[in-house]
């Protein structure tokens, strides 16, 4: 689910995909409410907009929300937002609001990087605004540790990538319940107050804060379920909505059940999805010279067998500290953004092919505005996670889950599992959680689901569809997280026409990203 930006995006995949539940110590509260609408009315607030920086087309803002928006006269935090005014030609038509994921994906970074990704037509008559939701970067941001060396020492504390064998299994659940209890003692309140529910309601006041009567939104991943649960919410307050590469609402919030069996990226099938992109990639790479994908065996099968043996190899003999469980979580992450990612993951896996230590992926280019790339430690993406989507809460389970996924979809049943354990021992449940009905009447909403996703697979897409009262699912036949990341001219035309005049694709439409993979 996760972040842009090729090396954020491989960071914060890990990130997201290290967490998920409720601590047993919060068994006796209020877990869920099946509703969660609007509350109280709470003042819109001022965007006082100026220009981010010299010379720059982005203009920066500072919303005050209330933490609680049950009690509006209390705590208030603050959330970055940034905007970028529509281009024209043709009159403007308000504000398109981008979520860009994680969740822990912070807006005032992705957006700029990503802005040129965005539909021409789209970035012509809409102002694009984002933000970086409460608890996340640089908002009012959840962060546990109290210097940055205790962050690094807590980091260097557990495995990388999931734990493997019964020792690092203990230090995996005692260092993320470490985390939990750190979490706690520095600000509790903020813990329970930065969950989906009220994530939406800071969006509807920052809608009426640009004065759009109407909220225009895209979402993609993690901001699919934040759509899907403004939409039922606020559902005669949508005026156009696009999720793109979805959670499904069920898979969220485990049917509304808080008793889960199962992970939720088990439960959304992450294991399935990543096993059969995996697979495309493999595929692909041996059907394709050595010059266009460094990790080529020569054929499809010869070069799965070549996987197979790397990562065998690597359980005894890791190359530095590539580990067996490093290289796969990369792997995983790294089939997140097709261009250049895939290329540059063959030639790491080439790389440890050759017992050679990888080399260091670009950065990605510093975003074009004075926000700092912000402190984003996991807890952020946990507080998330772990406050909204029920999970099973005795980490010594997880074992027997990763060995059931493992079963089915090998390697990637490992990383998605271990994704989601921190969750078993987080201390704190959101104050509010929206668990359905998921079909209250809104305007059409466009859902884009892709073939070969690592982390949201094509089903859930199908599944968000299905459980929204009025959508159309748009397939894009291609690779990667989220359209938006992995370019579909096809794609770009459907939802620029559908923003701008409300104009749907046929049923049953399916587009092609420009450029397949090697």
């Amino acid at each position: 689910m996760r972040r842009s930006g090729t090396r954020n995006r491989r960071r914060g995949a890990a990130a997201v995909a290290a967490l998920v539940t409720l601590s047993t110590a919060l068994a006796g509260q209020q877990l869920a409410v099946a509703g969660g609408g609007p509350t109280a009315s709470v003042p819109a607030p001022k965007l006082n907009w100026k220009p981010c920086a010299p010379n720059t087309a982005y203009d920066c803002a500072t919303a005050k929300v209330p933490l609680d928006y049950a009690k509006p006269r209390g705590r208030t935090i603050e959330l970055a937002v940034v905007k970028r005014k529509a281009t024209g030609p043709g009159r403007r038509l308000g504000t398109l609001f981008f979520n860009p994921g994680g969740p822990g994906g912070p807006g005032t970074i992705q957006f700029p990087q990503n802005y040129e990704l965005f539909p021409k037509q789209v970035r012509q008559r809409f102002d694009l605004v984002s933000w970086d939701p409460r608890g996340i970067g640089n908002s009012t941001a959840v962060n546990c540790f109290k210097t940055p060396e205790q962050a690094a020492r807590w980091n260097a504390g557990h495995p990388v990538g999931f734990p493997v064998g019964q020792a690092e299994r203990r230090q995996w659940i005692a260092s993320y319940r470490e985390l939990g209890r750190l979490c706690e003692k520095r600000d509790p309140e903020l813990l329970r107050h930065v969950g989906t529910v009220d994530t939406a309601r800071d969006l509807d006041q920052l809608r009426r804060a640009v004065g759009d009567r109407k909220l225009t939104y895209m979402g993609i991943s993690y901001g699919t379920i934040l759509g899907a649960t403004y939409a039922n919410l606020y559902p005669s307050k949508v005026r156009a909505m696009t999720l793109d590469s979805n959670i499904a609402p069920s898979a969220w919030t485990n049917n509304g059940s808080d008793d889960a069996r199962l992970p939720t990226f088990l439960r959304m099938g992450s294991d399935r999805s990543a096993a059969a992109t995996l697979d495309r990639f493999l595929s692909l790479c041996g059907s394709a010279s050595t010059a266009r994908c460094a990790f080529s065996a020569g054929s499809p099968a010869a070069t799965r067998k070549k996987f197979d043996e790397l990562t065998d190899r690597l359980r005894t003999h890791p190359v530095g500290t590539w580990t067996y469980a490093k290289t796969v979580s990369d792997t995983i992450s790294s089939l997140y953004i097709v261009h250049p990612g895939w290329t540059q993951l063959a030639v790491r896996l080439q790389q440890l092919w050759n017992g050679q230590v990888p080399s260091a992926v670009p950065a990605p280019p510093a975003p074009p505005t004075p926000y700092p790339i912000p402190y984003l430690g996991e807890e952020q993406g946990a507080a998330v996670i772990c406050g909204d989507s029920p999970n099973p809460r005795n980490p010594w389970l997880y074992h027997r889950y990763e060995q059931a996924s493992a079963a089915r979809t090998g390697d990637a049943g490992r990383h998605w599992t271990w994704a989601a354990e921190p969750c078993a021992t987080w201390p704190a449940v959101a104050a509010t959680r929206y668990t359905g009905p998921w079909n209250k009447p809104t305007p059409p909403i466009l859902v884009v689901g892709t073939a070969y996703d690592p982390s949201t697979p094509y089903s859930n897409a199908r599944a968000m569809s299905r459980e929204l009262a009025n959508a159309r699912l748009l397939t894009n036949t291609g690779y990667g997280h989220t359209a938006l990341l992995n370019p579909s001219r096809c794609v770009n035309a459907h939802e620029s026409r559908y923003f701008i005049d409300g104009t749907l694709p046929r049923p049953g439409t399916r587009c092609a990203q420009d450029a397949p993979p090697f």
